[in-house]
């Protein structure tokens, strides 16, 4: 694995720590990589109404997105499994609206990795959505 993958992975894991989950107990650090080279971070977020809590995965895109980046090459994505974990189907879809083709690197805290294209676990993104949209 190339080093800037790698620096994704340490930077994923490092987050993970800061993850706000009283009820799960289930952290997740994410890193994504701007085009530009920049990597922004981001750790899930829980609340006790579970349908509002946030995915490492988005917090880390949309803290890029504040900060003016909106082109990204690859997300590194870290929890304490026994396999790598992929992100879920709203953050894939979230990650799909910038990166349809993003790399998607998950890796475990035992030093498991997979590596993935956001292409492939959400092949089509826009198809079903755009389709019932009727502009006047």
């Amino acid at each position: 694995m190339d080093t800037q993958l790698t620096d994704l992975i340490r930077a994923a894991s490092a987050v993970r720590k800061q993850a706000y989950v009283p009820y799960s107990g289930f952290a997740v650090g994410a890193a994504v990589q701007c085009k530009s080279g920049a990597v922004f971070v981001g750790s899930n977020i829980e609340n006790i109404s579970y349908g509002l809590t946030i995915c490492a995965e988005r917090i880390a895109v949309a803290s890029a997105v504040a900060a003016g980046q909106r082109e990204f090459v690859a997300i590194a994505v870290v929890a304490d499994t026994s396999e790598p974990i992929v992100p879920c189907g709203a953050c894939r879809q979230f990650l799909a609206e910038f990166a349809p083709e993003l790399i998607i690197v998950s890796a475990t805290m035992r030093g498991g990795q997979k590596i993935e294209s956001l292409s492939h676990l959400l092949p089509d993104p826009k198809r079903g959505i755009l389709e019932n949209v009727h502009i006047h």
